[in-house]
């Protein structure tokens, strides 16, 4: 039996806290129509601070040779983001949001991987391939419960940018399997990735004072 790849190990090695993630008490409610607009407006706020952390990061390392190979700049979420926020909060909404404790704490360990590429790598994959995978169906289902439509409220989740999902996906992945590096990095990396799921599942879990909110009308 061959040894698996290195994008299925690190698939592999996650997928019980991938899960842990999505069964959070947040997504739960907000995928039953539980929450108000402003309610979902509180992820859409915390991602905006994730990612760009994450993508100032992506900029930095453009050259390097680890963490070159995953620079796509039509991943780019921030403007994304700024339309999803205008749409919910409206002009105003940079005075409406504000990063919570557990985002603090993963956008200060996006950071510093400015230094570490290998580490960039991880939280990239950590992000970017849910967001490709199950944020398309987060997508859908919000569509469905608020109306959204495309130019605001649910862009995050559109990537329009880089053409077939399937195969984008497995360019990535034939990206992960080609990385420059030695197996003791490749463990460092997936248990940076672990710590990635985990701060990530935290946000999660700290939205999770929302699901009192109103129900959806």
């Amino acid at each position: 039996m061959s040894e698996p790849s290195f994008s299925e190990a690190l698939r592999n090695a996650t997928w019980s806290a991938h899960e842990s993630a999505e069964g959070e008490g947040y997504l739960k409610a907000l995928m039953a129509g539980r929450l108000s607009a402003e309610a979902y407006g509180e992820m859409v706020a915390q991602h905006y601070f994730a990612y760009v952390a994450l993508d100032g990061v992506s900029r930095a390392l453009a050259g390097d040779p680890v963490a070159g190979p995953f620079v796509f700049p039509e991943l780019y979420r921030e403007e994304a983001l700024v339309r999803d926020l205008e749409t919910v909060y409206g002009s105003g909404w940079r005075s409406r949001i504000e990063p919570s404790g557990p985002t603090e704490e993963l956008v200060a360990r996006i950071e510093r991987t400015v230094s570490w590429p290998g580490g960039h790598v991880a939280h990239h994959y950590t992000r970017y391939m849910g967001d490709l995978s199950g944020g398309q169906f987060i997508r859908m289902e919000l569509e469905k419960i608020y109306g959204y439509r495309k130019d605001g409220g649910v862009d995050f989740y559109r990537f329009d940018g880089i053409g077939s999902l399937p195969r984008f996906k497995n360019d990535y992945r034939a990206r992960l399997d080609a990385l420059p590096v030695d197996e003791a990095e490749k463990a460092r990396i997936i248990e940076e990735t672990k710590v990635a799921y985990r701060l990530n599942t935290e946000v999660l879990t700290d939205l999770g004072r929302l699901v009192r909110a109103e129900p959806v009308a």
